[in-house]
């Protein structure tokens, strides 16, 4: 595969894996109001809570334990708290420059939704982009 298919090929696993960890944070929250977590408080305020409402919690709790156990296993303690300190920096940096404003609740929601879906994409992709840049091939895990 020449250098540049795969570079193009890696950009797509990669814009895949944020547009489905992008999908999991919006499904559970955001600030539209259309998402599990609304929908499941109007449903518990209305007393209406059933069968479809644990369906799709355990869907996402699938979801989120997927996405969460492989970004942990990928990055780390370390690696999250530098991914957290990076994309809180580039959000500054947004704010300082007026690009975003902190009286926008709804912007600041969007962004930390972008910011979370952005780790767990990475996280995702962590061991594509670590062979890449090693020159591995294959990773055995011995298990102890």
């Amino acid at each position: 595969m020449s250098g540049e298919n795969q570079s193009g090929s890696a950009l797509l696993g990669f814009a895949l894996r944020f547009a489905a960890a992008f999908a999991l944070v919006l499904l559970t929250y955001n600030p539209t109001r259309i998402a599990f977590v609304p929908w499941v408080r109007a449903a518990l305020e209305a007393q209406t809570a059933g069968a479809i409402h644990a369906l799709a919690g355990v869907a996402l709790l699938i979801g989120w334990t997927i996405f969460l156990r492989t970004t942990w296993a990928a990055l780390g303690a370390l690696g999250l708290g530098l991914g957290v300190a990076f994309l809180a920096a580039a959000v500054w940096v947004l704010v300082d420059f007026d690009l975003v404003e902190l009286d926008s609740t709804s912007a600041l929601v969007w962004l930390v939704l972008v910011c979370v879906a952005l780790l767990l994409a990475v996280g995702m992709s962590w061991g594509h982009l670590q062979r890449r840049a090693s020159g591995q091939v294959e990773v055995d895990e011995i298990e102890r």
